[in-house]
């Protein structure tokens, strides 16, 4: 139920922001055209934000005859956890991760990198999907696929104004437009990377916490998923991921973009030694 009041509110906040957005590029009429796309986005975001990250990271399902060993696994520990078997996908990258999508259980999809297959034995991999069955039992996983997608929005709202600033697109022509509106739209330009901060900041860093113990009670192997931390963060911060977008961190195991600037401005994880440290606990 939390997810969803979230999921809600984050929806509400995406929708005031675009009229608003609207009002000060193109008075009345773009307020009330913004709100159209308001609309749309919503309805976008809720049942199709989860199909749009995996495009975004060029993911390919795959079958238990291509990947044996990840159907076998996920199988394994779907049945533990009484929940629907997801979809299963491989993302081309040599930054090792990984992360779970989907609006609901029955809607779900993992997806681990190639480069997470390359650095993990099996027992480590079985407690990362076991993570990340976790926030698809949870539900974590739509709040994470919205937010991601608001974010993206947010970031390209603050382009858009930045570059209408400069161009001129704005001011002068009507009534009750000038240099109010100047201001405004660099306003909004400061801003959106701040709101894009607030969006990621709802999504709380003790999910990970609980999708750590959660994932090692699956799995039943706490120490794997510790290892398998440990390693993770050491093969992002020698390969952090490029080309992609800093707002869709908070939906891996392990920030991606380590040593990214714009990274920091997202920043969900708890420290990893922490989440170490209280696996750690469950084992001794």
């Amino acid at each position: 139920m939390g997810n969803i009041i979230r999921t809600t509110l984050l929806l509400a906040f995406l929708t005031g922001l675009l009229v608003i957005v609207g009002r000060i590029i193109g008075g009345v009429t773009g307020m009330i055209f913004a709100f159209i796309i308001a609309i749309v986005m919503n309805l976008g975001s809720y049942w199709y934000s989860d199909k749009i990250v995996l495009k975004m990271y060029r993911a390919k399902e795959v079958t238990p005859q291509e990947a044996p060993e990840i159907h076998r696994i996920v199988e394994n520990l779907t049945l533990t956890a009484k929940i629907p078997m997801p979809k299963v996908y491989i993302v081309q990258s040599e930054t090792p991760n990984a992360f779970a999508t989907g609006r609901d259980p029955k809607h779900a999809a993992v997806a681990v990198t190639t480069g997470i297959l390359k650095l993990l034995n099996s027992d480590e991999l079985e407690g990362v999907l076991g993570h990340e069955l976790t926030h698809v039992k949870n539900r974590d996983t739509l709040i994470s696929a919205v937010a991601a997608t608001i974010a993206g929005v947010i970031t390209m709202l603050a382009s858009w104004a930045t570059w209408i600033a400069i161009f001129g697109g704005f001011g002068g022509r009507n009534g009750d437009r000038g240099s109010s509106d100047f201001l405004g739209i660099i306003l909004m330009a400061i801003l959106a990377p701040i709101a894009a901060m607030i969006i990621q900041m709802a999504i709380s860093r003790t999910r990970e916490y609980s999708a750590d113990e959660g994932g090692a009670k699956m799995s039943r192997k706490p120490w794997a998923l510790a290892s398998a931390l440990k390693k993770l963060e050491t093969g992002v911060a020698r390969n952090p991921m490029k080309n992609a977008n800093p707002s869709t961190a908070h939906m891996f195991i392990i920030n991606p973009f380590k040593n990214v600037s714009m990274a920091k401005l997202f920043t969900t994880h708890p420290p990893t030694e922490e989440r170490i440290k209280r696996l750690k606990k469950m084992f001794y």
